[in-house]
């Protein structure tokens, strides 16, 4: 058994639900012609990740983010009715519109993502509108933000993203290395930390938990980058590749 973590302040995991044609998947570096289905039941899904105790959800519409709209509509209804547990949710969020809908339906937080890159002004838009509910979603691969699902990749450094983002006023930044989503080899450690010190607000580390000894390895990593929040987990957590009680009490959270 892992021992639990020393620092005084805990580390938020945050169950991932992604949804591609109503069904929970995950992704292997973020292909869509490369998913595993894990359940067709959204909804029950949300509430078996409340149950394990988990208080926070990160949901995707993988659909939308390649359509640029949200395509899984009906499922991130089903999740928000299941359970009170708050809700982050990204995927083909593209306008004012689509944010205020879904925030108005009971999402907590909307994530931003190829928006961040392609229309900048967006993004400030909707954090002087609705502060303390956007985050940016900062996808990169080797160093380098994608967009559009991760189909496109653009010469932008990730953590230049990140500053503007900042100054935009995002309430926080989940920062995925694509290259390592869904493989269970570990997070990259390195970026995250050097981004968590280059900005001023809360950091996510996401793509590539496989074992408890990731989530120490990111613990210990905070406590030189306090500006890590916490970590989103996908595939570890269906597979049973993390238990979910053992995950919240090595990140000091139950």
């Amino acid at each position: 058994m892992l021992p639990p973590a020393s620092s005084p302040r805990p580390l938020t995991l945050y169950p991932a639900i992604d949804l591609k044609d109503g069904a929970c998947v995950r992704l292997r570096r973020g292909e869509m012609d490369d998913a595993t289905v894990y359940s067709d039941n959204p909804g029950a899904q949300a509430r078996a990740w409340h149950d394990a105790g988990f208080t926070r959800l990160h949901v995707v519409d993988l659909n939308g983010a390649f359509a640029g709209a949200s395509v899984n509509a009906e499922a991130v209804r089903a999740i928000i009715a299941a359970t009170d547990v708050p809700v982050q949710l990204g995927g083909g969020l593209r306008d004012m519109a689509a944010i205020a809908r879904w925030l108005e339906a009971g999402v907590s937080r909307v994530i931003l993502g190829s928006v961040a890159v392609k229309n900048p002004a967006l993004v400030r838009e909707a954090c002087r509108t609705f502060p303390g509910q956007v985050v940016a979603g900062i996808d990169a691969r080797a160093g380098l933000v994608a967009t559009e699902g991760w189909a496109e990749v653009s010469d932008m450094q990730a953590t230049d993203l990140a500053l503007r983002m900042q100054d935009a006023g995002v309430a926080a930044i989940i920062f995925t290395e694509i290259s390592r989503d869904g493989m269970l080899e570990g997070l990259d450690i390195e970026q995250t930390a050097d981004l968590a010190r280059a900005v001023s607000v809360p950091v996510i580390a996401s793509g590539g938990v496989g074992a408890l000894e990731h989530l120490v390895a990111l613990r210990d990593a905070a406590r030189d980058a306090p500006g890590i929040e916490g970590v989103i987990i996908g595939r570890a957590l269906y597979d049973g590749r993390v238990d979910p009680a053992e995950a919240l009490r090595v990140l000091g959270a139950c």
